[in-house]
């Protein structure tokens, strides 16, 4: 019964008393109301002719006409919010909560009133927009539907290496029987996001018939209520283990109320006041609760958990694929400039004529695929360590095989191939102690092809006559045909002023006293 519905029933009361004759200190004494309130409704009773007993009492609504008039307003009960109505209403409109209003007005106008005048304010402006929007509750049969959530889980320091990270608390709860599946988890990556599913399932030693989630970007990669886009990954592993995805529309969890309440629960019940020396620990002890508390009785079903589990919706889950689908996260990938695409901090080579392409990276825990739409153009071993780089000989260019390939070793045994001179003059550039010269040996090694092993070989041997072992002179010696001429020993240094050059100075008059 409502209050309004409770007053006027009072008033009924006072009124059959009245007609009896009682006093208003009588209906005083009796609890009903006080003597100044009956005195009130005694004179609105005989102005309205009810008192005399062969009247009819009136009907509710003819005494809710009289007594439910509004009254004045008492000037205590008007909002210390009223002077700035206007400016919230438009912050209330654009959705700003109210403690961020609160913050405003105490910075920008010095606001001294408290939040629940905020919070009081709030709720009379969201009656003005409205009734409130009438629901109904969701109702599952067994095995029909799980209901899956991320909450924030508490820091963990990890008793032997010293490390504290952040922990995020997953949770998997059966609509119907309310048994659940809760893990510890380092991140809300797409691995653990599929790893948690796996476990859970094997948890429940069944598979239920849909999964109602949220909007993660580990599982939806386009939230929309109508026409929703599931992440690849994900889609994957509700074909293998035979459930649908059932996403909430953006912005409204009650749909999966059952799973966010199981989420306040472990984290109000079962994360205070505890201390876990590893997440390993934090999760064996989880588990340990969670079948302790599906021992109780629930407040909604009035039921215990694990009995309406066993008895009931467990035989009905579906079963469990005999070989599990294997986990794999699909991420799109770009083909950077060096031939190799990133995945998980690492970096894995693909044929170099897909530079620029946009790809499909397939990870699983040991091996990394990449695909070109359908075609596989490339498969790893997955890496261990991040920043580790796969690289596959055949995927690179043939200039920059050739680099990688025709190292020193190979080098000096072409040279020697070729012939003695070529080897010694090989032998020289590599023995220069500022240049690297490998580029310039991979040069002279691959005029072989042009002019053949013989004139290269007289071509080093002129030039390392005339004391020029570089790669531009072995190339003018063969461009321009010298390799063919007898070779002429170069005039030493200290010959070539001897007779006194023209723009040379004699010095011996220096030392002449």
């Amino acid at each position: 019964m409502s209050n309004r519905r409770f007053e006027m029933y009072q008033y009924r009361q006072v009124l059959v008393r009245m007609r009896q004759g009682d006093s208003d200190r009588d209906i005083a004494r009796c609890g009903l109301m006080g003597r100044r309130k009956s005195a009130e409704i005694r004179d609105i009773a005989e102005r309205e002719g009810w008192i005399a007993a062969e009247v009819p009492l009136p009907e509710d609504a003819a005494l809710a006409a009289v007594f439910s008039r509004p009254r004045p307003r008492a000037s205590s009960t008007v909002s210390s919010l009223e002077p700035f109505r206007e400016q919230v209403q438009g912050w209330y409109r654009e959705g700003i909560q109210g403690t961020t209003i609160l913050s405003a007005l105490r910075r920008h106008h010095g606001y001294e009133g408290s939040y629940s005048a905020i919070a009081r304010f709030l709720q009379h402006l969201a009656a003005e927009d409205g009734p409130v929007q009438v629901t109904s509750r969701l109702s599952f049969a067994p095995a029909e539907a799980a209901q899956v959530d991320f909450g924030a889980g508490p820091l963990i320091t990890d008793a032997h290496t010293g490390e504290a990270f952040k922990t995020w608390v997953f949770v998997m709860t059966l609509c119907w029987s309310r048994h659940q599946y809760a893990e510890l988890v380092r991140d809300q990556s797409s691995a653990t996001w599929l790893g948690c599913h796996r476990r859970a399932f094997e948890w429940f030693a069944g598979v239920p018939g849909r999964v109602i989630i949220d909007n993660p970007k580990c599982a939806i990669t386009r939230a929309c209520s109508r026409d929703p886009a599931v992440q690849r990954a994900y889609a994957e592993c509700a074909e293998g283990y035979g459930f649908r995805v059932d996403p909430c529309p953006p912005r409204d969890p009650q749909k999966k109320g059952i799973v966010e309440a199981g989420v306040k629960f472990v984290k109000r019940a079962f994360l205070p006041l505890r201390a876990f020396r590893s997440l390993a620990d934090a999760n064996r002890e989880l588990r340990a609760w969670v079948l302790e508390v599906g021992d109780r009785v629930h407040g909604t079903t009035r039921e215990r958990p694990l009995v309406r589990f066993a008895d009931t919706e467990k035989a009905l889950l579906g079963a469990l694929p005999a070989i599990a689908p294997q986990v794999a996260d699909w991420s799109k990938v770009k083909v950077h400039r060096d031939a190799h695409v990133q995945c998980d901090y690492s970096y894995y080579s693909v044929p170099f004529r897909l530079v620029g392409e946009t790809l499909w990276c397939r990870a699983t825990a040991t091996l990394v695929s990449v695909y070109r739409e359908h075609e596989c153009v490339a498969t790893h071993v997955r890496a261990t360590r991040r920043g580790t780089r796969r690289t596959l000989p055949d995927h690179m260019p043939p200039e920059a095989l050739a680099w990688r390939l025709q190292d020193t070793q190979w080098c000096l045994r072409e040279a020697e191939r070729i012939g003695p001179q070529c080897r010694v003059l090989v032998e020289t550039l590599f023995a220069d102690r500022v240049l690297e010269n490998r580029r310039a040996v991979q040069g002279v090694l691959g005029l072989e092809k042009r002019y053949g092993a013989t004139r290269l070989e007289a071509a080093c041997q002129r030039a390392l006559a005339y004391d020029t072992p570089r790669y531009r002179a072995v190339k003018t010696i063969l461009a321009k045909g010298l390799d063919q001429l007898p070779a002429e020993p170069s005039t030493p240094p200290n010959e070539t002023y001897a007779g006194g050059g023209r723009f040379c100075r004699d010095t011996r008059s220096l030392f002449v006293h």
